[in-house]
């Protein structure tokens, strides 16, 4: 299927801002960009809901723990919506391909939230908020720029989309290792400090 490149990548930025793609995609329509796009992305309804929500999105993304939060909100909207945007790329008639489509868009999209969100858990170890800051605006600039990229170049920006998240994997799997031992050395000052709090309590010992 000649979409299919398109459909990998807008479900690769579905997985990091849904919104996004529903409103770049649209516009591209709208504007005559590409003939790619179903009508039911071009509706005036579809975009006014998906600019409004995408403006949620821009400033949930950039505040510490609340982007961890509507990130678990977003677990099941945004593989969704891959899913969605993928088959009404291919099509609407139902078929083999279509699904093909719609289940290419749901799990690459799956792929990339994962990434997304543990990314997020990673950071927000941090207690300093501009590295959310930055991280929200580059997801955002590269949704953009790789939608737009697809619109004239869909299997290079598929071949990209593949490496980002290749590599977003791989990243995952160190940080995840990094927030396992972070828990893992919290909860072990936070035993040690129960510890000391009983044993003071036992000898009668004053606080240090």
């Amino acid at each position: 299927m000649s979409v299919l490149p398109l459909v990998f990548t807008s479900g690769w930025a579905s997985g990091i801002n849904a919104y996004a793609v529903v409103l770049l995609l649209g516009l591209f329509g709208r504007t005559g960009l590409t003939d790619e796009v179903p009508a039911s992305l071009q509706r005036t309804d579809v975009l006014i809901v998906a600019a409004v929500l995408f403006l949620c999105e821009a400033v949930a993304d950039k505040v510490p723990y609340v982007d961890s939060i509507w990130d678990t909100v977003h677990t099941v909207i945004r593989p969704v919506s891959g899913a969605v945007i993928g088959a009404l790329l291919a099509g609407q008639s139902g078929s083999l391909s279509d699904i093909t489509a719609g289940a290419i868009g749901g799990s690459t999209a799956l792929a990339s939230h994962f990434v997304k969100a543990g990314t997020r858990m990673a950071i927000n170890t941090s207690p300093e908020p501009f590295t959310n800051v930055a991280m929200s605006i580059a997801e955002d600039l590269g949704v953009a720029g790789l939608i737009t990229f697809a619109m004239f170049n869909p299997e290079a920006a598929a071949i990209i989309a593949a490496v980002l998240l290749a590599a977003g994997l791989a990243i995952l799997f160190f940080l995840w290792s990094r927030i396992r031992r972070f828990l893992r050395r919290r909860a072990q000052r936070r035993e040690e400090r129960r510890l000391a709090a009983e044993a003071r309590e036992t000898t009668g010992a004053p606080p240090h």
